[in-house]
């Protein structure tokens, strides 16, 4: 969706005209007819409601918009203005419109806020319908272009740093929308050399014999079951202070996952497309970071793989050697994700030598049964790092609770043959693969872990998203970035 800022009205080519409501309080100069009709329609400038009219203004016909957006000084503001934004692009996509002006003449909204606004509207607008072919005429998207006039000083440039952050999460949810026999690990990197050009992010990628060489049996392990090989990607930010450690964001990326030799259940087992979510937003965040050029060095690794249950599969029982050197009995080959992290984790910190580590992957079930889908689970050894990616999470919207971690749980993983299992019991199965991962990260490296499981997917529409992907974690990782990495 194209958003553009206008001088006046005077430039404003649109029928559809928005206009902001903060509770109670109606424009000034708005039609007596359109006010009374909203009164009367139990409209209360709640943020998300939306209440129209046609009205006559200079002899021409408007479709006339009043978008409610919340108190003024009421708690969580800027997730108030992004329901309403998100709001009317759920009402107007497909309305038949393409173009809608924004007037936010006497709204008094700041440039942050503005941009918050937009950043809804955007966000809500994207759909994936590369593969629907009978769509009738009122199905089809519409509403392509936002004028935005009466907006204050400062208002563009702050678009334009939310705008970056769109594009990030748009790029997230078209990597976890696309199935298995579209993106698997070579497409993966093939989407984000295509996407990712001319940013000025620097891509490398790790192919079969490269990961062999370097002993990454476990991650290797999982892929051996699969025609298609797999790859290891890095993808490299430096905006920040030349020869500083980077910043380090290690991504899931199954991009298939049947669970290999211990298969699981079909029936919905086609979600299992995005069992890469982490790499995904991974992926995401990288472009946003790129795009807003942060002041920052970061890099994101993408651990890609598909998990299949061929004659080469790994089997239960199976013993594997990891690039650290430790060993893995394999009991269950669909918990697969922390034997592809664990490789990945220890490459990245012999390669980048990171200040710090975050990795992000649909990890487990048990933390749908924990937490449903309104949080994702954090773990960590470091409470500094916890609280300020907490943090990150509550400012932006994407929900972290943080759960325990320790040495009872840890004994919990240890092998009769090797140096750990890669499952426990039936009990605390996410913070036993959250113990698991520990073992890979370096003494004295602060490090998190954010099991996402419950929050890649949405089964029905949520504020900002429509059914589907909804690019969790990309402005989890930028809000961080942007509060405690750049100078």
């Amino acid at each position: 969706m194209r958003i553009e800022f206008l001088a006046d009205q005077a430039n404003a080519s649109n029928r559809l005209v928005v206009q902001l409501v903060s509770g109670d309080s109606m424009p000034a100069g708005i039609e007596p007819v359109l006010a009374d009709g909203a009164r009367a329609a139990r409209f209360a400038g709640k943020a998300g409601q939306v209440h129209e009219g046609f009205v006559s203004r200079g002899g021409l016909l408007f479709r006339a918009v009043l978008a409610g957006i919340g108190e003024a000084n009421g708690t969580g503001r800027s997730g108030s203005l992004e329901k309403a934004g998100a709001a009317l692009t759920a009402k107007y996509l497909t309305s038949g419109e393409t173009g809608l002006t924004l007037d936010l003449t006497g709204s008094g909204l700041g440039a942050d806020e503005v941009a918050a606004l937009l950043l809804g509207l955007r966000l809500r607008a994207w759909r994936h319908d590369a593969y629907r072919t009978r769509q009738s005429e009122d199905q089809k998207p519409t509403l392509a272009s936002v004028q935005v006039i009466g907006a204050p000083k400062g208002a563009a440039q702050a678009w334009a740093r939310e705008g970056a952050v769109a594009e990030g999460v748009e790029f997230a949810r078209e990597l976890v929308t696309e199935p298995g026999n579209v993106i698997y690990p070579e497409s993966f990197v093939a989407r984000c050399e295509a996407r990712l050009a001319g940013t000025g992010l620097t891509l490398r990628v790790l192919g079969e014999d490269e990961m062999r060489t370097l002993g990454m049996g476990a991650l290797l392990g999982v892929a051996q079951g699969s025609v298609r090989p797999p790859r290891l990607l890095a993808i490299v930010w430096n905006g920040g202070a030349p020869g500083a450690k980077p910043m380090a964001f290690v991504g899931k990326g199954v991009t298939f996952d049947t669970g290999g030799i211990s298969l699981k259940p079909p029936a919905g087992m086609e979600d299992m497309k995005w069992d890469m979510g982490g790499a995904g937003a991974v992926a995401g965040a990288m472009l946003a970071i790129a795009l807003r050029k942060a002041k920052a060095n970061v890099v994101g690794i993408c651990g890609l793989v598909e998990n299949m249950p061929d004659g080469g599969a790994q089997r239960p029982g199976d013993v594997v050697k990891t690039m650290s050197g430790q060993t893995v009995e394999v009991i269950n080959t669909d918990a697969e994700g922390r034997l592809v992290l664990c490789d990945a984790l220890t490459w990245t910190q012999k390669e980048y030598a990171p200040s710090a580590i975050v990795d992000l992957a649909t990890l487990t079930g048990a933390i749908i049964a924990t937490l449903g889908n309104e949080y994702a689970g954090i773990f960590s050894n470091d409470d500094s790092l916890a609280g300020k990616i907490v943090a990150a999470g509550q400012a932006c919207g994407d929900k972290l609770w943080r759960l325990p971690m320790g040495t009872t749980y840890d004994k919990m993983i240890d092998s009769a043959i090797a140096d750990m299992k890669n499952m426990g019991s039936k009990f605390a199965g996410s913070i036993t693969a959250a113990q698991f991962l520990q073992r890979f990260v370096d003494k004295g490296t602060p490090w998190a872990h954010l099991d996402i499981a419950g929050m890649v997917w949405a089964d029905k529409a949520g504020a900002t998203w429509d059914k589907g992907a909804t690019g969790y974690g990309v402005r989890l990782i930028d809000r961080y970035v942007r509060d405690n990495c750049e100078s």
